[in-house]
């Protein structure tokens, strides 16, 4: 049996058990002027005497989240643990904020999962890689692996945590690479709809034995704002399109590299052409469940991610390693100035 929850503007319930009304799941209160609180109501947390963030070393009971998160404004997830803290120590500094660089501090160090970065209203979460801690001699691992099984962890206690935190006019950003599917590489693309394998905008999560499909149509002001943000900013060619979000790294989004290839080179080149007539742009591996989840909860979200290479030209990243770090930070350029027009430092 499927359940299509999400067709039209009414977010879909995050318990189907519960009833088949969203508004009883999904909480937005209005708090003065432009000031939203979104509520995640499951039930079954208000039962609970403490709610334990396993994965970030965080609860409710031995720390205090509004205090540590409640000025959060915008929450940047993305690449490896060196990288997220290499972006926090660059909107440290593009928001001149006072103190070193230096002194930031991971604050889920208590765990082997994630690596977290605050830095004012700033959140920096690294998805995967390693991260050399200043307190011990071996690197750690922060890593949720890849792909939409892994970031769903990451994404359920982060906006449970943004929750407790009590945070108001969020925006949330997945920045990282990709594959891109008839841009030159190095291009930025802000996604419209992530979409799956048939390029269908929505996301299928299995939940009890059922099928829920939810939207993964992402924010029109968000994307609006960024792509004019993105030509006030020299070399970061930039393109709104769609994102196709694959199962796996090789087989599923056709590359003929691997260790397993079922398929010929011109059926391949078939199907990336399918792609781009549907509005494809670029290829990774998060985007559905990140624009789901985000939807479902009523926070303001955005995909932005550099291309590495076009896949109507090849499989492999030959790209000299330098370059392909100049590529990387371009869309943290573009957030970052997102960022500080929203905050006002620029005009």
């Amino acid at each position: 049996m499927y359940f299509n929850i999400e067709r039209t503007t009414t977010m879909a319930p995050i318990l189907l058990s519960m009833g088949t009304d969203p508004s009883g799941y999904i909480d937005v209160t209005v708090s003065g002027p432009r000031q939203t609180e979104v509520h995640v109501k499951n039930p079954h947390l208000d039962t609970m005497e403490e709610d334990i963030l396993y994965h970030f070393s965080l609860g409710t009971k031995t720390h205090n989240l509004p205090e540590m998160f409640g000025d959060i404004k915008f929450v940047c997830v993305g690449g490896s643990a060196n990288r997220m803290k290499a972006f926090a120590q660059f909107i440290h500094k593009e928001l001149s904020l006072p103190g070193s660089t230096d002194d930031i501090i991971d604050i889920c160090e208590g765990t082997d999962r994630y690596s977290m970065y605050k830095v004012g209203p700033v959140l920096s979460i690294s998805v995967s890689g390693a991260q050399q801690s200043s307190h011990r001699r071996t690197p750690r691992r922060s890593d949720h692996g890849m792909g939409v099984p892994s970031i769903s962890i990451m994404l359920h206690e982060l906006i449970k945590l943004l929750h407790h935190a009590r945070c108001r006019d969020l925006v949330l950003f997945r920045i990282g690479t990709s594959g891109g599917i008839g841009v030159a590489p190095g291009t930025v693309v802000i996604t419209d709809k992530a979409v799956d394998h048939s390029f269908l905008p929505q996301f299928e999560q299995v939940v009890l034995g059922k099928v829920i499909t939810r939207s993964t149509v992402l924010d029109e002001d968000v994307a609006s704002e960024l792509l004019h943000c993105s030509s006030e900013l020299h070399n970061v060619p930039t393109v709104r399109g769609n994102t196709l979000c694959t199962d796996d790294f090789y087989e599923g989004q056709g590359r003929l590299d691997g260790a397993l290839c079922s398929f010929s080179p011109e059926e391949k080149q078939e199907y990336l052409r399918s792609a781009h007539e549907a509005g494809v742009r670029n290829i990774e591996m998060e985007s559905t469940v990140f624009a789901a989840m985000c939807r479902v909860c009523g926070i303001k979200a955005a995909v932005v991610c550099v291309t590495l290479l076009n896949r109507f030209d090849g499989d492999q990243i030959s790209t000299p390693h330098h370059v392909l770090l100049e590529y990387q930070h371009r869309p943290q350029t573009l957030v970052s100035h997102f960022i500080k027009k929203r905050l006002g430092y620029i005009l």
